[in-house]
């Protein structure tokens, strides 16, 4: 009986440790999961306007970038080449984007796996909540958000706007804020 107790209180610990790791590591949307579930349903996610579909793709944050910390994150030039996923991660996201935004251009190399919040302003590298294929061509094309990922970049190490303000103007609509600034 006494050994059965041992076992008892050892498993009880030992649940508490993996859920308190768990909670640490905050909620995760595990790729094969996504990935799976949308390629059910094609066409499921919708761009509109040059923007994804806040249910498909809300954006994510980088848990690692903080106000406290852009001068050593963000901040340094070359910072985002240490943490952006290799292509052999991001392509099949990309694949799976296409088919999941039901587009009829299905020719890869017409779309940037972007970043919605983009690694320049603490977006996380690697969330497919944070990733979605945006189209290279038309109204609002993937180059007009590098020049606006850019200006949020300058303005957040400038000092002009926090960290949060960049995060939510890219997230939320992009586009808008895009014109406001005078479409740097």
């Amino acid at each position: 009986m006494r050994t059965f107790a041992k076992a008892l209180v050892f498993l009880v610990v030992l649940a508490a440790i993996i859920g308190a790791v768990a909670l640490a590591q905050g909620p995760q949307a595990p790729i094969s999961s996504a990935i799976s579930t949308a390629s059910t349903v094609p066409g499921h996610c919708h761009s509109t306007g040059g923007l994804p579909d806040r249910n498909c793709t809300p954006g994510a944050a980088n848990p690692d970038v903080t106000q406290a910390n852009i001068d050593s994150t963000i901040c340094v030039s070359g910072y985002t080449a240490t943490i952006r996923p290799p292509s052999s991660y991001t392509n099949p996201l990309k694949f799976q984007s296409i088919h999941d935004y039901g587009y009829n251009d299905t020719n890869v190399s017409d779309y940037e796996e972007d970043h919605l919040i983009p690694l320049e302003v603490g977006g996380d590298p690697t969330s497919a909540l944070n990733l979605w294929a945006q189209p290279r061509y038309g109204t609002y094309a993937a180059q007009d958000k590098d020049g606006f990922e850019n200006y949020l970049n300058e303005q957040v190490c400038g000092g002009s706007m926090t960290l949060a303000e960049a995060q939510h103007e890219i997230a939320t609509d992009w586009v808008r804020y895009w014109i406001a600034a005078g479409q740097p």
